[in-house]
Protein backbone atom coordinates (compact mmCIF):
# COMPACT_ATOMS: atom_id res chain seq x y z
CA UNK A 1 0.00 0.00 0.00
CA UNK A 2 1.27 3.14 -1.01
CA UNK A 3 -0.13 6.09 1.25
CA UNK A 4 0.78 8.94 2.44
CA UNK A 5 -0.91 12.29 4.97
CA UNK A 6 0.87 14.75 5.76
CA UNK A 7 0.48 18.37 7.30
CA UNK A 8 3.10 21.16 6.87
CA UNK A 9 3.25 25.07 5.59
CA UNK A 10 3.83 25.95 2.35
CA UNK A 11 7.54 27.24 1.41
CA UNK A 12 5.96 29.03 -1.40
CA UNK A 13 3.07 29.83 -3.43
CA UNK A 14 1.89 26.90 -6.49
CA UNK A 15 3.45 26.97 -9.09
CA UNK A 16 0.79 26.07 -11.92
CA UNK A 17 1.35 25.00 -15.48
CA UNK A 18 -1.63 23.34 -17.69
CA UNK A 19 -0.71 20.49 -19.86
CA UNK A 20 -1.48 20.66 -23.35
CA UNK A 21 -4.10 18.66 -26.15
CA UNK A 22 -7.75 18.18 -26.45
CA UNK A 23 -8.27 18.82 -22.37
CA UNK A 24 -5.62 20.82 -21.06
CA UNK A 25 -5.82 20.14 -16.84
CA UNK A 26 -3.58 21.86 -14.08
CA UNK A 27 -1.01 20.85 -12.68
CA UNK A 28 -0.12 23.04 -9.28
CA UNK A 29 3.72 22.10 -7.58
CA UNK A 30 4.04 23.08 -4.43
CA UNK A 31 6.71 22.46 -1.44
CA UNK A 32 5.75 21.52 2.36
CA UNK A 33 7.60 22.08 5.63
CA UNK A 34 6.32 19.26 7.41
CA UNK A 35 7.87 19.40 11.06
CA UNK A 36 9.82 16.28 12.08
CA UNK A 37 9.52 15.29 16.33
CA UNK A 38 11.79 17.47 18.15
CA UNK A 39 15.20 16.24 19.98
CA UNK A 40 16.36 17.62 22.81
CA UNK A 41 20.46 19.44 22.33
CA UNK A 42 22.99 18.87 24.74
CA UNK A 43 21.65 22.07 26.57
CA UNK A 44 18.34 20.28 27.09
CA UNK A 45 16.25 22.62 24.72
CA UNK A 46 14.13 21.08 21.90
CA UNK A 47 15.38 21.57 18.22
CA UNK A 48 12.94 21.74 15.61
CA UNK A 49 13.61 20.42 11.94
CA UNK A 50 11.88 20.14 8.96
CA UNK A 51 11.54 17.63 6.25
CA UNK A 52 10.73 19.53 3.01
CA UNK A 53 8.37 17.52 0.82
CA UNK A 54 8.07 18.11 -2.95
CA UNK A 55 3.85 17.84 -4.16
CA UNK A 56 1.51 17.25 -7.34
CA UNK A 57 -1.74 18.21 -8.20
CA UNK A 58 -3.56 17.70 -11.09
CA UNK A 59 -6.71 18.71 -12.91
CA UNK A 60 -9.35 20.22 -9.94
CA UNK A 61 -7.06 19.78 -7.26
CA UNK A 62 -4.37 22.34 -9.05
CA UNK A 63 -6.95 24.80 -9.87
CA UNK A 64 -8.00 24.65 -6.42
CA UNK A 65 -4.46 25.04 -4.84
CA UNK A 66 -3.29 27.95 -7.70
CA UNK A 67 -6.72 29.88 -6.53
CA UNK A 68 -6.89 29.32 -2.50
CA UNK A 69 -3.27 27.89 -1.35
CA UNK A 70 -0.18 30.63 -0.53
CA UNK A 71 3.02 30.99 0.94
CA UNK A 72 3.01 30.15 4.59
CA UNK A 73 -0.74 28.63 4.97
CA UNK A 74 -0.72 24.67 6.90
CA UNK A 75 -2.76 22.34 4.80
CA UNK A 76 -3.24 19.09 5.09
CA UNK A 77 -2.76 16.33 1.94
CA UNK A 78 -3.03 12.66 1.44
CA UNK A 79 -1.65 11.00 -1.70
CA UNK A 80 0.98 8.62 -2.73
CA UNK A 81 4.45 8.88 -3.19
CA UNK A 82 6.30 8.57 -6.66
CA UNK A 83 9.54 8.08 -7.47
CA UNK A 84 11.58 8.63 -10.63
CA UNK A 85 14.66 9.60 -12.09
CA UNK A 86 16.04 11.43 -15.27
CA UNK A 87 19.97 12.29 -16.35
CA UNK A 88 20.55 16.14 -15.99
CA UNK A 89 22.71 18.48 -19.04
CA UNK A 90 25.81 17.31 -17.24
CA UNK A 91 24.92 13.67 -17.53
CA UNK A 92 24.45 12.83 -14.01
CA UNK A 93 21.13 10.32 -13.23
CA UNK A 94 19.09 12.74 -10.90
CA UNK A 95 16.56 10.57 -8.42
CA UNK A 96 13.33 12.44 -7.49
CA UNK A 97 10.13 11.78 -5.07
CA UNK A 98 7.75 13.08 -4.63
CA UNK A 99 3.72 12.99 -3.38
CA UNK A 100 0.93 13.07 -6.05
CA UNK A 101 -2.13 14.54 -4.15
CA UNK A 102 -5.06 12.95 -4.22
CA UNK A 103 -6.83 15.18 -1.77
CA UNK A 104 -5.79 18.47 0.10
CA UNK A 105 -7.70 20.60 2.73
CA UNK A 106 -6.72 23.70 4.73
CA UNK A 107 -5.32 23.05 8.36
CA UNK A 108 -6.12 26.21 9.63
CA UNK A 109 -9.55 28.33 10.24
CA UNK A 110 -9.92 31.13 7.60
CA UNK A 111 -7.63 34.15 7.81
CA UNK A 112 -5.27 32.13 10.28
CA UNK A 113 -1.68 32.78 8.73
CA UNK A 114 1.60 31.59 9.55
CA UNK A 115 2.87 31.92 12.85
CA UNK A 116 5.48 35.11 13.17
CA UNK A 117 6.13 33.66 16.70
CA UNK A 118 5.35 30.75 19.03
CA UNK A 119 2.93 31.27 21.81
CA UNK A 120 3.97 31.39 25.26
CA UNK A 121 3.12 27.87 27.07
CA UNK A 122 -0.48 28.07 28.62
CA UNK A 123 -1.55 30.93 26.54
CA UNK A 124 -4.34 30.89 23.95
CA UNK A 125 -3.43 29.84 21.05
CA UNK A 126 -6.85 30.88 18.75
CA UNK A 127 -9.75 28.58 17.87
CA UNK A 128 -10.60 28.05 21.36
CA UNK A 129 -7.71 25.94 22.62
CA UNK A 130 -4.53 26.27 25.08
CA UNK A 131 -1.25 25.18 24.76
CA UNK A 132 -0.53 23.21 27.28
CA UNK A 133 2.48 23.70 29.55
CA UNK A 134 5.98 21.50 29.59
CA UNK A 135 6.00 19.16 32.40
CA UNK A 136 1.87 18.30 32.66
CA UNK A 137 1.10 14.69 32.85
CA UNK A 138 -1.87 13.19 30.94
CA UNK A 139 -3.28 11.76 34.10
CA UNK A 140 -5.01 15.50 34.66
CA UNK A 141 -6.18 15.83 31.16
CA UNK A 142 -10.08 14.74 30.29
CA UNK A 143 -9.66 13.12 27.15
CA UNK A 144 -7.08 10.45 27.80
Amino acid sequence: MNRVILMGRLTRDPEVRWSRGERAIAIARYTLAVDRRGRRNQEGNFKQTADFINCVAFDRAGEFAEKHFSQGQRILISGRIQTGSYVNKDGQKVYTTEVIVDEQEFADSRGHSAPTERPAQGTDIGDGFMSIPEGIEDEGLPFT
